[in-house]
């Protein structure tokens, strides 16, 4: 059985093998020892604090196989960003260049640096070993956050974003950034997003061109990727595009890749998801679900088959999934269909 949860303390030495794992371009997981612990730390504390309103809070999640203990993934949800440090995006939008004297009308399409995300709640950090992305574990590793927000929503913004991973090689080269580095920056694209990864931000500030760039004046290899995720981000978008994120122009300022954004509301889980009390007893069924206690520091969520009526409002568990999730006969249980 797979068991999503909070991170602990004895989690690190599988969060280091999966920081290692991720490679370039995941700037929210560095492969840095001294920064992991902190990121324990961090959100440990964040689970154990008493929050009215988002703040600088971070939830670090991993995927357990309960059968051999094995920390296979793991997945995040930043409270609220840009609070500390600022936030930044390119906006991809459209300058109009038009003369009636000469007849000449031309819209181009240009970057903006923007801090508009500042405040808003973000999904992160989500990794998944090879050889477990199957049986609806990325489902489960990606969608089990939208229970934990709605069930602590007085945690999280009304607008929760996720910034997908852009196009790079296989030696971690964006043609994005090759050309930010060739006018504006003295380093690759690895260091500078390592540095980002460990909060060493204020080279952005200092370095990033402060205008408008058009996009017809960067080289071609360039433009091409603006908005494209990274071959292996495709699943985890396809998945947000199906809870309701809608891309709206912003992109990350180093790969370029894209940022979707929903309001918590509007996705797809919270949505369809309902709150049902348990029994304990045998529990046999074919609908595959999604189940998530309603726990702050014991939240457990896993995916299973059981049989779900659309007009009940008790599901039966077996005791031994019920033990999994920390609940007993008469608590409260999430539901929502996959």
């Amino acid at each position: 059985m797979m068991i999503l949860r909070p991170i602990q303390q004895s989690d690190y030495p599988a969060l280091l093998k999966i920081a290692h794992e991720s490679g370039h371009g995941f700037t929210s997981l560095p492969n840095n020892e001294e920064l992991l612990q902190k990121k324990i730390d961090h959100s440990l504390s964040s689970f154990a604090k008493v929050a009215q309103q988002p703040g600088d809070e971070g939830y670090l999640f991993v995927l357990e196989d309960s059968e051999t203990g094995e920390v296979v993934g793991t997945s995040a949800i930043e409270a609220a960003v840009g609070l500390d440090d600022a936030f930044y995006h390119y906006h991809l939008s459209k300058a109009i260049h038009s003369s009636r004297t000469l007849n000449v009308y031309k819209a181009v399409d240009i970057l903006t640096l923007c801090n508009d995300y500042t405040g808003a709640t973000e999904l992160c950090t989500l990794f998944l070993r090879d050889g477990y992305r199957k049986n609806n574990n990325g489902k489960l590793l990606s969608k089990a956050r939208f229970m934990f927000i709605n069930q602590h929503k007085e945690r999280f913004a009304e607008t929760v974003i996720a910034e997908m991973r852009g196009v790079s090689n296989e030696n971690g080269e964006s043609p994005f950034w090759q050309w930010l580095e060739e006018h504006f920056f003295s380093m690759d694209f690895p260091t500078a997003d390592y540095l980002t990864g460990i909060g060493q931000k204020v080279f952005i500030a200092e370095l990033m061109p402060k205008y408008p760039i058009y996009v017809n004046l960067l080289s071609k290899d360039a433009q091409a990727v603006i908005g494209h995720v990274h071959d292996n981000t495709r699943p985890a978008i396809e998945l947000l595009k199906s809870e309701g994120f809608t891309f709206n122009g912003y992109v990350d300022i180093f790969d370029a890749g894209p940022t979707v954004e929903a309001k918590v509301d509007n996705i797809a889980t919270i949505r369809n998801s309902r709150k049902v009390q348990v029994e304990i007893g045998q529990s046999q069924g074919d609908t595959t679900v999604m189940l998530a206690n309603d726990k702050l520091t014991d939240f457990r969520a896993t995916v299973t088959q059981i049989n779900l009526p659309c007009d009940v409002d008790t599901i039966t568990l077996s005791s031994e999934l019920a033990k999994a999730l920390h609940l007993e006969a008469g608590d409260t249980v999430s539901v929502a269909k996959l």
